[in-house]
């Protein structure tokens, strides 16, 4: 029985070297969780039951459980490295089956679907028509191509301070084309139609005889706008210098036809934020809700794993939201390889969520998560399973001596 005890110890050391070797030849590879032998005693038991004098008889190994703890996240720089700040798995879709991984280094296929390098796509909430929530059900991430459509211009603003010295123009009536019929104008804000192109809308402000009283003067790209068009909208103003009239603040600049093929475009004109003080014009503000067409410049990621596609118009287009899974055993998952688990019972029922939602971890876009393997360690580890081996060894050995001592005696 002694000879079987050292081969079971020879056998437990060959295999805490080889879950070794596993861990050290996977000291670069990302996401990778290092792995741990783990051994119980082995004794013979009688017919009726375990003697209290009874000698062990050996060892055999139970599990090599791999150790879910956090590794080092290094910056990458590049949108699709993606790294677990905490608990959870990235979920995957492989070919129809669902499969989890810690390593997040993704790209695109041909066809733009996120996947890692063995094809698994990942997962992400879809976002709602208005891209503000992340309650639908699971799809393939996959990035826009195309260009952001444009938008055409519904409302301006404009904030501007009109001098309170100011006096009447010299000549009358209100002409574009004459400078000394108005007093002072806008510089212009670019508008867009409904195919993108830009066009320029212009505000003209003329004194009137009646105290703290303005006419102003709207056009776009040279043609008269208001309702009707060519109309002047009067502003009052207090003897503190706030606007009285219109109420509102609002100016209806009716409808302009583009000579694009646009259709038409239907602004108001928000100056709420005008003033009357001082004996200078000043404009603080302008600003409009409409954009020309944009191509997609970069891909960027959320801590909360929202991912947008970033357009060179500045429209940000939410393409979904990454789902995180975390179980209650992580050692129940059965590896694949490839960095990649699947569930088993042992594992229990997958918990999928948002990041940073529950107890899931954030997400670090531009980085990677390194692998748990601390190599002193693995190396320490090396010698032991070494010594451990040429103990088991030295045993047989001696065993073998004494039982030839035994059948030499006469």
């Amino acid at each position: 029985m002694g000879f079987n005890t050292s081969l079971s110890g020879i056998s437990a050391a060959n295999a805490d070297l080889n879950v070794t070797a596993n861990n050290i030849a996977n000291v670069n590879t990302v996401g990778f969780k290092e792995s741990r032998a783990e051994f119980a005693d082995v004794l013979n038991a009688t017919g009726y039951g375990l003697r209290n004098n009874a000698i062990g008889s050996g060892v055999r190994l139970t599990n090599v459980a791999q150790q879910f703890s956090q590794g080092n996240i290094d910056q990458t720089g590049r949108s699709l490295d993606l790294a677990i700040e905490g608990e959870g798995f990235f979920t995957l879709d492989m070919n129809g089956t669902r499969v989890y991984s810690r390593a997040g280094n993704f790209q695109p296929d041909k066809d733009g679907y996120v996947t890692n390098p063995q094809g698994a796509r990942l997962q992400v909430y879809a976002p709602s028509a208005d891209g503000t929530r992340f309650d639908g059900a699971l799809t393939d991430l996959r990035l826009l191509t195309s260009d952001s459509p444009p938008r055409p211009t519904s409302r301006l603003e404009l904030a501007f301070t009109l001098p309170a010295n100011a006096k009447e123009p010299t000549i009358t009536p209100f002409d574009p084309a004459s400078s000394n019929s108005y007093n002072h104008s806008s510089g212009g804000i670019t508008v867009f139609d409904s195919l993108g192109v830009s066009h320029v809308q212009t505000s003209y402000f003329v004194k009137t005889a009646n105290p703290n009283e303005w006419q102003v003067y709207n056009f776009v790209d040279g043609v008269p706008a208001g309702n009707p068009p060519g109309s002047a909208t009067t502003l009052q103003f207090s003897d503190s210098g706030a606007l009285l009239s219109p109420a509102s603040g609002q100016i209806d600049l009716g409808t302009f036809t583009p000579t694009t093929g646009a259709g038409q475009l239907a602004m108001n004109l928000d100056i709420s934020g005008a003033t009357q003080y001082g004996e200078k014009f000043n404009q603080h503000n302008t600003g409009q809700d409409g954009y020309a067409s944009g191509k997609l410049n970069e891909i960027s990621i959320s801590e909360q794993g929202v991912v947008y596609a970033r357009y060179s118009n500045g429209v940000d287009v939410a393409l979904g939201q990454v789902a995180l899974t975390n179980f209650n055993n992580p050692q129940g998952l059965l590896s694949q390889g490839n960095n990649l688990w699947t569930e088993t019972y042992a594992s229990g029922t997958p918990r999928i969520g948002a990041p940073g939602s529950s107890d899931l971890g954030q997400i670090q876009a531009g980085s990677l998560e390194a692998s748990t393997v601390d190599l002193t360690q693995q190396l320490v580890n090396m010698i032991t399973a070494q010594r451990n081996f040429q103990a088991n060894a030295q045993m047989l050995s001696t065993q073998d001596q004494i039982t030839q001592t035994v059948i030499n005696i006469r």
